[in-house]
């Protein structure tokens, strides 16, 4: 049955009024950012469900804010304007979920997340729904799949370089069975004394997680002074 001229005019006019394109929009964000958030939380990092969920629904609600609000001449601003202050606002929870410690850095991949998950939501506030699901869904692929495979990768044996400085006639046995423990093998190694230190340039190989590890170990020696990997 057909709605008549009226009617249809009158259902738009209601879904205009109740708004229930925002509560569609709204909602749209909360499962897209919830989907990615709910990998991130399987993941166990620090910018699980909530936190996606909460930034994408926040970026759409305040996109379509900066579409909607008129100034007093009854004209609307610039929604750029708007949109990019959102962006920058992200950056500061980026940085929050970026830590340091003992040389390395970690939370890059959830720091990156968040800045996505703002963009689609700012994506779903502007009334693009289909660019945001797909959006979402590269993003979803890239966190599950190139997630396996550079863990992958990542596990994978190398072999490097590594320049030790250690104090004047330090023993290398003890040295060299600290490595051994952290699955990692002496190939080769020259010995050059000076009068302050004694540097060992070593070719080493193992698991590369396990490179980072060493040297944080390597640096607890009181007779080690510096690890440097090339």
């Amino acid at each position: 049955m057909m709605l008549s001229q009226d009617s249809a005019q009158l259902f738009r006019d209601f879904f205009v009024d109740m708004r229930l394109d925002l509560a569609l929009k709204l909602g749209t964000a909360v499962l897209l950012g919830g989907a990615i958030g709910l990998e991130r939380q399987i993941a166990g990092k620090p910018a699980g469900l909530r936190t996606n969920i909460l930034i994408c629904l926040g970026s759409a609600l305040m996109m379509d804010l900066s579409l909607n609000l008129k100034g007093a001449d009854g004209r609307v601003g610039d929604p750029a304007r708007l949109a990019a202050q959102v962006i920058a606002g992200i950056g500061f929870l980026g940085a929050g979920t970026i830590m340091q410690a003992k040389g390395t850095i970690s939370g890059l991949t959830s720091a990156a997340t968040i800045w996505a998950v703002a963009a689609i939501g700012l994506t779903i506030g502007a009334g693009f729904t289909l660019e945001g699901v797909g959006a979402a869904a590269m993003v979803l692929m890239v966190l599950l799949v190139l997630g396996n495979l550079e863990h992958k990768l990542v596990r994978t044996r190398r072999t490097v370089p590594i320049t030790l400085r250690a104090a004047v006639q330090a023993d290398f046995a003890p040295m060299e069975q600290l490595l051994h423990d952290t699955g990692i093998k002496v190939l080769d190694r020259e010995t050059y004394d000076h009068p302050r230190d004694r540097v060992f340039e070593l070719r080493v190989r193992g698991p590369s997680p396990q490179f980072e590890v060493a040297r944080d170990l390597l640096l607890e020696r009181a007779d080690v002074f510096d690890v440097t990997l090339h």
